[in-house]
């Protein structure tokens, strides 16, 4: 199930404004209906008050002449010729009682007969009690009889005797239906202003949450590659979101310096390492060079027949191509290209080696066991790896000593082990081995196994030491995955 935590910028900024909207729009709801209920619970009491307070006034004199008909008319006036909303603010009953608390006249005859007790009236029963604990009223007072009526209660009074009592019955239902057509005008009301509102709200905050979404595409951008600033669509303000915009232009320049920086550093350590061989491969070549010339010498001193003629054409041809072999393995290193690493390659280094390893009195235990067939790796970087690796190992073997070189297919990687019997590498310095400039030894200057390592990071591959008495070995593995140099 997708949390709201991860959902898109560009769903939950819009989505909460949402809510925000709907939560504020349902609790004014939810406070708005309740005053407007008390309201109409006080607006319908204040009629009630003032319409009474009209009746007993013209009450009066009916009462005194003990004129039934004429407080009947007096009573069934305001109730005549209304329709049903109306009706809702006005009693379902008006009953004037006499002295005794006995009907003297009301709005419905049939329901409330004259004489009758208020004990014996239908919603009405609740007044008596009220009433005759009270007999002097000062004023209107409202009171609730059962839950469907609500009843109000005035004394007819003149020269300060009352005369009798009228009360007025409002039916609770009505006060409902009024609330319940409140609540639905509120409902109605504040869903047309939500659908007014919604729109607004998802399109601003879909404005909102654009320049943190480019901003974030942007972000995701950077790994295997770095993005061009023109490719990127970032927003331009003075605000929070296009300061992080400029510091991640910033950051995206920075990092273009660094790693220019650090392509020009592999180069020059390829370069470096072409150097450190000059001398072994000048031997290399020298060697034949200089059992070209003897023969050569020889022939011009003494002629020739077929047989010395073919001898000395041997000679030299065995010794160039020995020079071509060395000349070519050189010319891989110093200059890169974008071919697959194959055998020869591997070849190649053990030929670059070979005349330092003979000077420094190292053997070489060589097994490589490759296929045929070139593999999925850009051959110049491999070949810089392993060659920082060996340059390494020779620096560190004693003489006399053996360098192990392994490199086999293992599963979808390829592995290559280069391990030297020199002595063990502090611990302190382990931690360190792959910083730039982290090497102690005379001859470098630490750079190569930091290369190493960038280059290996750089084919998504991993590279491994291992250190103790019996000597120091590197593993690295290289994923077989089609990768451009």
């Amino acid at each position: 199930m997708l949390l709201l935590r991860d959902l898109s910028l560009r769903y939950k900024i819009p989505l909460r404004a949402v809510v925000l909207v709907l939560i504020t729009a349902t609790l004014l709801t939810a406070v708005q209906v309740p005053r407007e209920r008390d309201e109409l619970q006080r607006d319908l009491e204040e009629n009630a008050r003032l319409l009474g307070i009209t009746l007993t006034q013209n009450l009066v004199v009916p009462l005194i002449q003990d004129d039934v008909w004429r407080a009947f008319e007096l009573l069934r006036a305001p109730l005549s010729g209304v329709d049903e909303r109306a009706a809702e603010r006005l009693p379902f009953a008006l009953v004037l009682f006499d002295r005794d608390l006995r009907v003297m006249a009301s709005s419905d005859p049939a329901r409330y007969p004259v004489n009758a007790e208020p004990e014996a009236l239908p919603r009405f029963r609740g007044i008596a009690p009220w009433v005759r604990a009270s007999p002097t009223l000062p004023g209107a007072r409202p009171l609730v009889v059962d839950e469907n009526t609500l009843a109000l209660v005035l004394p007819v009074v003149a020269d300060g005797v009352t005369l009798g009592h009228l009360a007025l019955g409002y039916s609770r239902d009505g006060m409902r239906a009024r609330a319940a057509r409140l609540v639905r005008q509120s409902v109605v009301y504040t869903l047309a202003l939500l659908a007014l509102i919604l729109p607004l709200t998802w399109y601003w905050g879909q404005r909102t949450a654009r320049p943190l979404i480019k901003l974030a595409d942007g972000m995701a951008q950077v790994g295997a590659c770095l993005p061009e600033d023109a490719a990127l669509d970032l927003e331009e303000s003075g605000d929070e979101i296009g300061r992080a915009g400029v510091a991640f232009r910033r950051m995206l320049y920075e990092l273009r310096q660094k790693e220019a920086l650090e392509q020009e550093v592999m180069v020059n350590e390829r370069l470096a390492a072409v150097g450190r061989l000059a001398a072994g491969v000048a031997h290399e070549i020298n060697n034949p060079l200089g059992g070209m010339l003897n023969a050569v010498d020889t022939f011009k001193r003494y002629g020739g027949d077929a047989e010395q003629t073919a001898r000395t054409l041997s000679l030299i041809e065995r010794g160039l191509l020995q020079i071509r072999d060395t000349v070519s393995a050189l010319l891989v290193e110093a200059r890169p290209s974008g071919k697959p690493l194959s055998l020869q390659d591997f070849e190649d280094l053990h030929t670059l080696v070979s005349a330092d390893a003979h000077r420094q009195r190292v053997n070489f235990d060589w097994h490589v066991a490759l296929p045929d067939v070139p593999l999925p790796l850009p051959a110049t970087l491999v070949r810089q790896v392993v060659l920082n690796l060996l340059l390494n190992a020779l620096q560190s073997t004693p003489p006399g000593k053996i360098i192990t070189v392994c490199a086999h297919i293992m599963g979808e990687c390829l592995s290559i082990q280069v391990i030297n019997a020199g002595p063990p590498i502090p611990p302190e310095r382990l931690g360190h081995l792959f910083e730039p400039f982290a090497g102690d030894h005379p001859r470098g200057h630490g750079l190569g196994l930091w290369v190493s390592y960038q280059i290996v990071q750089q084919l998504k591959g991993q590279i491994a030491l291992d250190s103790d008495e019996s000597g120091t070995g590197f593993t690295v593995r290289l994923p077989l995955c089609p990768v451009e140099d």
